[in-house]
Formats: C-alpha cells, structure tokens, sequence
C-alpha cells in the first residue's frame, strides 16, 4: 500500500504565501474537455483550425474557437493570420506554451499505457 506523501514545510509556505495552488493554476489556464487535446496537436504542427477540428472528435466549431481565444489570451499559443484569399489562419506553441510540453507528453504516455479505450483524438 502507498504511503500518502507530506508535503514539505516550504510548500506549505508558499501555497500560502501565493493565495493558492499552482496546481490549480495551471488547470485554470490548460484545463477542461479540449485545451490540453488542442495543445498536443499543436504541439505537433498541426496549426490550421480545420486540421484541429477534423481530429478532434466531437468538437464544436464555437467551442474550438473559443478554445483557440482562451489559449492565445493566455500566451500559450499564437494566431498568425495570412493575407490571403480564402483568408488562412495557422496557430502555434508560444515559447510560454513550449514549457507545457513535457507535460502533455507525460499526459499522452499515460494515456497510451492507461486510457488506450477512452482516446479523444481519431485514429
């Protein structure tokens, strides 16, 4: 059986100190259904809104874009509009959003050993 950890004497501090949990920071900026999905597809040079959407399972367009708009919003990603005609918009990791890497991966080697079934992207 696990020993639950204690957490350390400084952390407790500082948890204090900043009014609350990083670890709930972080949820609030990459957290929901989508945003962490999004990010490792984008991680991956997958920019365009249309390529995101098509592999993203059961996706709104609406809620892609406000998705979208809440990363940008937050420096995690970039939107670079092109001045064409039809007009193209391609989107990547900010170098703030590039430190989120090792996380999503973490994330996706997880899900690969233990959510295999419950995947959101199409294969």
């Amino acid at each position: 059986m696990n020993t639950p950890l204690e957490m350390p004497l400084e952390m407790k501090n500082s948890f204090l100190a900043i009014g609350g949990c990083p670890v709930s920071a972080t949820i609030q900026i990459i957290g929901g259904k989508w945003k962490v999905v999004i990010l490792y597809l984008i991680s991956y040079k997958i920019s365009r809104f249309s390529e995101i959407h098509r592999l993203i399972e059961g996706i709104s367009k609406k809620t892609l874009t406000e998705q979208l708009r809440e990363l940008e919003s937050d420096g995690i990603i970039s939107r670079k509009v092109y001045a064409e005609v039809p007009p193209r918009v391609e989107y990547a990791m900010t170098e703030k959003g590039l430190t989120l890497r090792p996380i999503i991966f973490a994330m996706r080697d997880w899900g690969l050993e233990f959510g295999a079934d419950k995947m959101g992207c199409k294969k």
